[in-house]
């Protein structure tokens, strides 16, 4: 584990809530409106901090919801801050390449999800998007000087007007809403805009991406329609920025995804189901980013691994996936296919993320015990 410089594990936060003590804390609807949920950890570029979100629960007259705010934490645990504020939801943070600024979605215009950026040592945020439907994911672009996000199309004036008079009933899958692949510029032009640039269209919902390190093109993931139904037409592409060419990776029976690029370039990591039935297994494979057949590897312990991402010098390929009651965090080697455990927890991870640095990779991830007392690592 010499190549892990930083592992953080950030708990489930209870509130004051001593767990395991008598039937006082036997688990309820009130005791489950006061745990503030953890989400959505990332190591800065240096190893220095730890960015994420918690959503705290909102009971008034006139409230019942969650709302998530984004912290900042020194990874030494000596240092914890709340970043931003107020009564609409932020989240999803993403460090810049460079570490200067940090990258979110919030709801505070309008109840609509928009990108918004701010300095991390902190400041007011500047919104990059003002769209109609909702920005979901989004990641940055090698250089600093893109983000790429997800968004679903917007509602047309007639279904805009129908929801105004309240005429809003709606067919089940009938005119479902297609996610689209958009870019948009962090630098401002003249008139104070940033550029949004649309980069699919047709009969695809995107449902994954990531950028190549040489940050000219971008492989994702698509399904036929958002349709739980079509989860098996989930296929691979990749679109060449300068020309917005798109060229076929992977078109299969099989449902592709969960994509990273190799830090050479030349590979794309991802996994395939083993038939098109909901109950299935997954395997690891690599794609070679100019085309041609994968390779494929055995199946790992559990058969439903979740890539995260590929050390920096391209050896091995990281995931994290369920072991007996707990999980583990293993590697891979693209060369031969040996898979190693690297660790194991017995807790239930999730939002694990790694972060290349020039010594190793750093992580973060979210874990929850039923025995675990309310702590932040």
């Amino acid at each position: 584990m010499r190549s892990i410089n930083i592992a953080i594990l950030i708990c489930s936060l209870f509130a004051g809530i001593a767990v395991g003590q008598g039937a006082a804390n036997t688990w309820s609807p009130e005791m489950q409106t006061k745990v503030k949920a953890v989400g959505s950890p990332r190591v800065s570029p240096d190893g220095g901090h730890v960015v994420y979100s918690i959503a705290n629960e909102v009971m008034t007259a006139d409230k019942s919801e969650y709302v998530s705010q984004i912290w900042l934490a020194t990874t030494d645990g000596k240092e914890n801050t709340q970043l931003t504020f107020g009564d609409k939801t932020s989240t999803n943070p993403k460090w810049s390449p460079d570490g200067r600024w940090i990258a979110f979605t919030s709801t505070r215009n309008k109840d609509k999800s928009n990108l918004y950026f701010l300095r991390a040592a902190g400041g007011e945020a500047e919104a990059l998007t003002d769209v109609k439907s909702g920005v979901a994911d989004f990641e940055w672009s090698p250089d600093g000087k893109w983000i790429a996000f997800t968004m679903t199309d917007a509602k047309t004036d007639e279904e805009e007007k129908n929801d105004k008079a309240r005429n809003d009933f709606r067919w089940v899958d009938e005119n479902i809403k297609m996610a689209r692949l958009y870019m948009t510029q962090l630098r401002a032009d003249e008139n104070g805009k940033h550029e949004v640039k649309k980069l699919t269209d047709g009969n695809r919902s995107v449902t994954g991406f990531n950028w190549s390190p040489d940050g000219r093109s971008i492989v994702f993931n698509h399904v036929s329609t958002p349709s739980p139904n079509d989860w098996p037409s989930s296929d691979i592409s990749v679109i060449d920025l300068a020309s917005n060419r798109t060229m076929p990776i992977a078109s299969t029976t099989a449902a592709e995804s969960a994509l990273q690029y190799s830090p050479d370039g030349k590979w794309i990591s991802g996994i395939a189901s083993d038939s098109s039935h909901w109950a299935q297994s997954y395997t690891i494979r690599v794609y070679p980013a100019s085309g041609g057949e994968p390779r494929v590897f055995e199946p790992s312990f559990d058969a439903q691994p979740s890539v995260i991402g590929w050390t920096n010098d391209g050896k091995k390929i990281l995931f994290f996936e369920a072991k007996r009651t707990g999980t583990a965090l293993y590697d891979i080697e693209p060369e031969t296919g040996k898979i190693h455990e690297v660790f194991y927890k017995d807790a239930a991870i999730s939002s694990m993320t790694v972060t290349q640095k020039k010594d190793g990779y750093a992580m973060a991830y979210v874990g929850q015990t039923p025995a675990e007392a309310p702590e932040v690592y």
